[in-house]
């Protein structure tokens, strides 16, 4: 069986003169914005300058927005702009229960084979954080309850 596959729009654009707290608040601000990812790429630019390259994957339908969001509250005076298509597995969400309480996992699937198993972040965070537990130990916990389960 093949992956699933969409087609999305990734953002680029090189800063090299933008506060790292900007940056921060840039990468809040895109996800918020309905960005699907936000990355940043260390890179060197002429004349020997360190640079960041910021990477946006976006919906079509949220390019323009996001790019006139970009241009208007970084540095940045222009973007490129691609389709790209992602090849993707299956997902689908399943609880498990640990000795700090139920956390959520996510199953990437392919062919209905489970290749993929990882906790997700905001239910360990929640479960830490009524447990008192360390965060690691919500993860590590999640992981060998499903382990458990096969």
């Amino acid at each position: 069986m093949k992956y699933e596959t969409d087609n999305v729009t990734r953002l680029e654009t090189n800063l090299d003169d933008c506060a790292p707290e900007i940056l921060g608040a840039a990468m809040e601000k895109l996800l918020a914005a309905g960005a699907l990812d936000v990355w940043f790429t260390p890179i060197q630019m002429k004349k020997h300058r360190p640079a960041v390259m910021l990477s946006v994957l976006c919906e079509e339908s949220a390019a323009e927005a996001l790019a006139d969001w970009i241009c208007r509250e970084t540095m940045a005076f222009g973007l490129r702009r691609e389709t790209v298509t992602r090849l993707k597995l299956q997902r689908r969400f399943e609880t498990v229960a640990t000795e700090f309480g139920e956390v959520t996992v996510k199953l990437g699937l392919k062919g209905g084979e489970i290749v993929q198993v990882a906790p997700e972040f905001e239910s360990c965070r929640a479960v830490a954080e009524r447990s008192g537990q360390p965060l690691r130990a919500i993860y590590d916990a999640a992981l060998a309850a499903w382990g458990a389960r096969k």
